[in-house]
């Protein structure tokens, strides 16, 4: 097993070394504590040009005190496939997507206008037609990034920030989002932030833990095996092998209080750990991983009338913790 994700990570590298070179465009920010590069929105020359995620802020790597958190946990890449991105990613689900009719449109917030082909259900793996992506706007300072979608048509039209932030002085990354409604019909969804964390390379197991404030229930559809739920805690009872993954769809527990919105991830055997918070609280809780990477998705819910504003904050704090003797 141990043999198969060496290969894998090996592979990984490999790859991502020779997608540097084909220079997407990208940032580099730091505060002196993390270092941390970015890859830019760009309709043409962007690293993800996909109908899933939001294309700004995507984080290719992220370093405090000799740990990395972000980076490449897939083996095959092309700018348009779904998942193939990195880092902290929000992904909205759509808007107006059932009402539209083949041939007609719907929205994706940080991506545009998109074109519905058929009436099967909307896929998030499948890659759409975008009829209208906007104009991005990038603010770049020594220590953030500030990314702005201005998106004009006759359904929806909306203004989109946010801003990438390292803390003076503080190990803490920020993601400000404000989504301004421009248009003239409601605007109502869903988001949740990925977050695809591939902290040191290691691979999904027992070295890991993810911390709740809350005790959870819920049941994994795949890898019951080797995962299981202790009180406020995920836990793993061994290494994941190629192929294998775990998932629970709806992990239950949380109230309606953003205090809820409160994610610890450690990682014991190379002392690397994570607090990710929110203003804003839980609307759901789903959780996935594969052997390269290892994912908490929180979503909250957006509702913004034509005219209004919606805004929140996601932070992440990294620290380190003392390694097992």
């Amino acid at each position: 097993m141990k043999k198969n994700l060496l290969i894998i990570f090996i592979f990984t590298a490999l790859i991502n070394n020779a997608m540097q070179k084909e220079e997407f465009p990208q940032a580099q920010i730091t505060n002196g504590l993390i270092h941390a590069r970015l890859y830019l929105p760009d309709s043409n020359k962007g690293y993800y040009r996909g109908t899933r995620f939001d294309w700004s802020g995507v984080v290719a790597s992220l370093e405090f005190k000799g740990h990395n958190y972000f980076g490449q946990w897939f083996e095959k890449y092309s700018p348009t496939i779904h998942d193939a991105i990195t880092g902290p990613v929000d992904d909205f689900t759509p808007v107006g997507y059932n009402e539209a009719r083949p041939g007609e449109s719907f929205l994706k917030i940080g991506i545009g206008i998109i074109s519905k082909p058929d009436e099967n259900p909307y896929t998030f793996s499948k890659t759409y037609e975008i009829l209208n992506s906007g104009k991005w706007k990038v603010k770049l300072k020594p220590d953030q990034a500030q990314f702005i979608q201005i998106l004009n048509d006759k359904e929806y039209s909306y203004e989109y920030e946010k801003k990438v932030q390292l803390i003076k002085d503080k190990p803490v990354l920020v993601l400000t989002h404000t989504f301004k409604n421009r248009g003239k019909r409601r605007i109502e969804t869903l988001v949740y932030n990925h977050n695809f964390f591939v902290i040191n390379n290691q691979p999904t197991g027992p070295g890991f833990s993810v911390k709740f404030p809350f005790n959870l229930n819920g049941i994994f559809s795949d890898g019951a095996d080797i995962s299981e739920i202790q009180n406020n805690r995920i836990i793993f009872r061994r290494e994941l092998a190629k192929g294998e993954t775990i998932f629970c769809n709806s992990l239950q527990g949380f109230s309606d209080s953003s205090k809820d919105y409160d994610i610890r991830i450690e990682n014991h055997k190379t002392g690397a750990g994570v607090r990710i918070t929110c203003d804003r609280p839980l609307s759901k809780m789903v959780f996935w991983s594969c052997p390269t990477t290892l994912c908490p998705e929180p979503y909250i819910q957006i509702k913004a009338e034509p005219g209004q504003e919606f805004s929140w904050k996601i932070s992440y704090e990294f620290y380190s913790i003392g390694k097992p003797e």
